[in-house]
């Protein structure tokens, strides 16, 4: 016991030593300017609270009971039963306030255009779960039917007039009809090599979108794009072209928060059909064997799947709801360039499912909260705003390294009774 107990404190010595390494030049000096230029302002009483924290909580992490460890997959003890029982009741109390959040007494314009964007992440990552987290394939290049969807929009009402609710349905087949496209050349490559290829297919949508400038806009990208209406009553103060505005329908006064409320609405909705869909799927036939591939593809042809339509359904409809989400973002923005549809947009949808537990549509959720929510918050703390999201992100890869909710339960138990 002496001797874990003085390796635990050379751990954690070694731990603090390497934060004030880190943390003197980091941290310690800051450049301030004054009347007579630049000068240089010390703060180690800061770097002595950063290296007394990370020995402390180093030092916790070696002596902390293995009792109380959070325990991954393999060793949970809740049952299937109770498990799906919490979830049910986790995501209709989610579902309810959701619903309730644009009326409650906080919600500003700022809480539902933050909430506006949590959800479209959400949906992202609830599309590209159905790709990693049920099929086991890892795509790096998910934000290329994102960027389909959003540019099938743009350009739509830009060349022919097209409306949101015209758009919605052409943007998500053209999405899972490139889906396609991307699953024939890879469907032989596997774990690292098929994650290049999807990275490279996301680089090439984004600089072709660039390089056709004339019809795409280039770098400049597509601005212009109609707002979608309450069917056909537009959110304006005033008549326009004759057609009654929303406020007047309805008989209140004319406010912004409207269009901002209908615009939380319909993303709530599309990203419900989103999770429903899933859930019914993964239940089916196509839904089982995105698992068994994930789990073992050499046994899927044993059992007679064909991996490679398991594959291309797997890519398509996970790309369907990308371009739903992408058409969606178009209308929200207003405006649209390649530069909201680069590597790193791939990388942070991601990381919210890998996050989230992949396989897990409830994980997905509160992964999105936190990744979106978390920099939000950390504004106020403006100088340490990637440093407290990098210290949240390690510790939640310290104590859930499976994920938030890794627990994964079969659609299918042998001995269950079900088909």
């Amino acid at each position: 016991m002496p001797r874990a107990n003085a390796a635990a404190l050379k751990d954690a010595g070694i731990a603090g030593f390497v934060a004030l390494m880190l943390a003197v030049p980091l941290v310690g000096f800051r450049t301030i300017e004054g009347p007579s230029g630049l000068t240089l302002q010390t703060r180690f009483d800061w770097v002595a609270y950063g290296v007394i924290a990370v020995f402390i909580g180093r030092l916790l992490l070696n002596v902390w009971p293995n009792t109380w460890r959070l325990r991954p997959q393999r060793a949970q003890q809740t049952s299937n039963a109770q498990h799906q029982t919490t979830m049910k009741l986790v995501a209709l109390g989610g579902v309810g306030f959701a619903v309730a959040l644009p009326f409650l007494p906080f919600a500003d314009r700022y809480v539902v255009d933050l909430a506006i964007t949590v959800l479209i992440y959400i949906m992202l990552g609830w599309g590209l779960n159905i790709v990693v987290g049920l099929a086991g394939l890892l795509d790096l290049g998910y934000v290329a039917f994102y960027a389909v969807g959003a540019y099938s929009f743009a350009l739509g009402a830009q060349y022919w007039g097209l409306n949101f609710w015209e758009a919605l349905p052409l943007a998500g087949a053209l999405a899972a009809m490139l889906g396609m496209l991307l699953g024939f050349p890879v469907l032989r490559l596997r774990g690292d090599y098929l994650a290049i290829v999807t990275l490279g297919f996301g680089e090439m949508i984004r600089l072709l979108i660039i390089n056709l400038q004339g019809f795409t806009g280039g770098p400049n990208g597509v601005s212009g794009i109609p707002r979608p209406s309450f069917f056909g009553f537009p959110f304006a103060r005033e008549v326009e072209d004759g057609v009654m505005p929303f406020h007047e329908l309805l008989g209140i006064e004319y406010s912004t928060q409207h269009r901002f409320i209908f615009l939380y609405f319909i993303i709530l909705v599309l990203a419900l059909i989103t999770n429903a869909f899933t859930m019914r799927i993964r239940k089916l036939p196509i839904g089982r064997a995105w698992e068994a591939l994930r789990e073992d593809e050499i046994a899927c042809k044993a059992l007679g799947i064909n991996p490679t339509n398991t594959k291309l359904t797997a890519f398509a409809i996970g790309a369907m709801f990308g371009g739903f989400a992408g058409a969606f973002f178009a209308t929200r923005q207003g405006f649209i360039s390649p530069e909201s549809f680069n590597f790193l947009e791939s990388a942070f949808i991601l990381a919210i499912v890998v996050l989230g537990g992949m396989g897990s549509q409830t994980g997905i959720v509160i992964a999105a909260l936190l990744l979106v929510v978390l920099p939000e918050v950390g504004r106020e703390f403006a100088e340490f705003r990637m440093l407290l999201f990098g210290a949240a992100m390690i510790a939640i890869m310290v104590w859930r390294p499976y994920g938030l909710l890794s627990r994964r339960a079969p659609t299918i138990t042998l001995g269950s009774g079900g088909a």
